[in-house]
């Protein structure tokens, strides 16, 4: 689908790779955009229309379906990421926190605007997943589980929303440079390089889009002998 005139709603706008993706809407010609945010007052990007849009709220996800009825396009990116793995002491509630959001909550962002987006003719939902949707390592283990379970629902998402005409985008990829990566000494993605790759795969009328080398050489060995989740 094209940018150009279309009209987006992003969760988790207000900074990092949400930010970046409204920047680039507007830039690319985006009749309008939706920047959804816990606190509607945390966004200050010109040009767009700030919500109150915290995903694992019932009601804000309804009330932001109710308001945006001329959405084409639907960016799920809303979501957390905590250092810890399955056998820390406060795991399960990590779990639950990570999983409430990073898939509960791109679930619950869908079941509302599937709807809308059949009415506008289908249009996109891109849904901003990981590297650790195929690896998982103990220092995000407890996230790497969710975002592979968000991984699983896309796929399950694109199947169910192909009949109305939804184009659905999984993007992975590897640490990208936001507030949310701050204390991890790592190599990181640009936003806006990551932003750039995934609406160029949207255009062009893609189903995923990997955006880094290390990305593309994990995907790439999950058939290989050892997987590369097996490796250490």
């Amino acid at each position: 689908m094209e940018l150009k005139n279309a009209t987006v709603l992003i969760t988790g706008a207000n900074r990092g790779i949400g930010l970046a993706f409204a920047r680039e809407a507007l830039a690319r010609g985006a009749r309008k955009v939706y920047a959804g945010a816990r606190d509607p007052a945390s966004v200050t990007l010109p040009g767009v229309q700030a919500i109150q849009l915290d995903v694992t709220s019932d009601q804000d996800v309804a009330a932001a379906a109710a308001l945006a009825k001329d959405v084409t396009l639907v960016i799920n990116n809303a979501g957390i990421a905590a250092i810890g793995g399955f056998l820390a002491e406060d795991s399960i509630e990590s779990a639950r926190r990570h999983l409430e959001t990073n898939l509960l909550g791109s679930l619950r962002v869908a079941q509302a605007f599937a709807p809308v987006l059949a009415a506008n003719g289908g249009g996109g939902l891109l849904n901003v997943l990981s590297i650790a949707s195929w690896i998982n390592r103990p220092r995000l283990g407890v996230y790497g589980m969710s975002k592979s379970a968000a991984w699983a629902l896309t796929n399950g998402l694109r199947h169910e929303l192909r009949e109305q005409g939804t184009q659905v985008l999984g993007l992975h990829m590897g640490f990208v440079d936001t507030d949310l990566t701050r204390d991890l000494d790592a190599p990181k993605l640009a936003p806006e390089d990551v932003v750039a790759q995934a609406f160029d795969a949207l255009e062009a009328g893609a189903e995923e889009v990997l955006a880094d080398d290390a990305t593309r050489q994990v995907k790439q060995g999950l058939s290989a002998n050892p997987a590369s989740y097996l490796l250490a």
